[in-house]
């Protein structure tokens, strides 16, 4: 049995789990939060690592100038998996997240999720509740509610925090909040951003067939809290993304990327609308072929509105006017149109924006604006990260959970719009849609026993 969940439950949940997890002389966290342990000059930070066999693997990697501890994986069949393991030895292992952070409590400093996304939020919530400090890959959370539950938490534990959203950590989104705030661009009000995703398969008008479970596989801890179905090698271990029980399709998958150097270099904070205005191939289940959506989002300060349109499946907006005859837009990238320039990048990550045409960045060049923002080391968000930690300044961390959960809850406002078909309105602050089957889809649903209050 499904059950929808509300702000109610998650706060509940904190004072359950606290009690359950044995903080001295507590009944909620509020009374009594759970700090991180500090770190001594010249020790090591020490890392468990939840999903191995994908993007876990790179993330492992990252910090393998750190003490790895301990892996989690529900198959440990996986190539990747096997190599950590031979890499590793001495690393503890488990396929159930929960016996291994109590198990490992006191031996656990930072723990990286990299599950399948609706499984980010309640292994980071249980680690963030235990004090630990907390990396999930992008998006941070399907939902609106359990990203701002993790928020909440995040600051009452005082844990440092990032989202895996690399680019963040780069240059080329500098440079371009860097023309934002000097004024280059002049005002903006339209974004465009497109993506080629789903690279998967998505649309699906039948779920696969039932296949037998492959030996070893811990197919329950990868349902998680979605509902029971038999196994299928068309969603474990890559084509996930397209179901809507495990993944958030091609706009949660790529947008996070994507839409970063306009949702910080704008400054864009929440929307006000959001709505789908195509689909091709919609399913009661996966998410669609193609898409586009568009958000409205209202004026800053002096900065003007907005108006972003994300474009997936193939689909791209018009190529600017200003773009040279020869030159085509890339499979993926963005359009930051302001009424002086217009920025074009045509990477994921935001890794060589320009002007364009490239005659016009060629001639402003010369009096572009001063290097202003702190650049990350290697451009690392990993290294980014540990070194919070070693500050212990939860801010040093760009994609820290104070800018990424605003970030994720407009992204995930994009999927809703996927699901829902219509436009609808959003306030922020009542954290309220102006449609009902909206509102439905702020929180997840959980199958009996790994609701929050059951899943330790």
């Amino acid at each position: 049995m499904a059950q929808n969940l509300t702000r109610r439950d998650f706060i509940a949940f904190s004072a359950l789990a606290a009690a359950m997890l044995g903080l001295p002389g507590c009944a909620t966290l509020a009374k009594a939060p759970r700090k991180p342990r500090p770190i001594a000059a010249g020790a090591k930070i020490r890392v468990a690592q939840i999903g191995c066999g994908g993007k876990g693997y790179s993330d492992i990697v990252a910090h393998k100038d750190e003490q790895i501890v301990a892996f989690c994986d529900i198959d440990w069949e996986r190539p990747n998996v096997k190599k950590l393991f031979a890499e590793y030895p001495d690393a503890k292992r488990y396929k159930d997240f929960r016996k291994m952070l109590v198990e490992m409590d006191d031996q656990i400093d930072a723990v990286c999720v990299s599950t399948p996304d609706h499984m980010h939020f309640l292994p980071a919530y249980m680690a963030i509740m235990m004090g630990k400090h907390v990396y999930i890959q992008k998006p941070l959370t399907p939902t609106v509610g359990e990203a701002r539950e993790l928020l909440r938490l995040a600051r009452l534990n005082g844990v440092c925090t990032q989202m895996g959203n690399q680019g963040h950590a780069g240059e080329g989104i500098r440079l371009v909040k860097e023309w934002v705030n000097a004024g280059v661009l002049g005002d903006v009000r339209e974004v465009r951003v497109w993506t080629n995703r789903p690279v998967w398969p998505q649309g699906m008008t039948e779920w696969p067939a039932a296949e037998a479970t492959p030996d070893g596989l811990a197919w329950d801890q990868f349902l998680g809290r979605a509902p029971v179905r038999p196994f299928t090698k068309e969603v474990h271990p890559f084509k996930w993304r397209g179901y809507q029980d495990y993944g958030c399709g091609a706009l949660g998958d790529m947008a996070c990327h994507l839409m970063d150097a306009a949702y910080w270099g704008l400054e864009l904070g929440a929307p006000t609308s959001v709505e789908l205005k195509e689909i091709n191939g919609p399913s009661p289940f996966a998410f669609p072929k193609s898409a586009i959506v568009e958000y409205q989002f209202p004026a800053r300060g002096k900065m003007p509105p907005v108006k972003l349109t994300w474009y997936e499946g193939g689909l791209k907006p018009a190529k600017p006017a200003q773009m040279e005859e020869a030159r085509q837009l890339a499979k993926g990238g963005q359009l930051i149109i302001g009424d002086k320039a217009t920025v074009y990048d045509g990477n994921d990550y935001c890794n060589s924006p320009r002007l364009v045409p490239e005659a016009q960045h060629q001639a402003l060049s010369p009096t572009f604006p001063p290097k202003t923002i702190v650049r990350v080391p290697e451009g690392n968000p990993h290294k980014e990260w540990t070194a919070a930690i070693r500050a212990n300044n939860p801010l040093l961390a760009g994609s820290n959970f104070e800018y990424s959960v605003p970030f994720t809850e407009t992204v995930a406002l994009g999927t809703m719009s996927i699901l829902v078909g219509k436009k609808f309105t959003w306030d922020s602050s009542a954290m309220k849609t102006s449609l009902p089957e909206a509102d439905k889809l702020l929180y997840p649903t959980y199958r009996r026993g790994w609701k929050p209050t059951d899943f330790i």
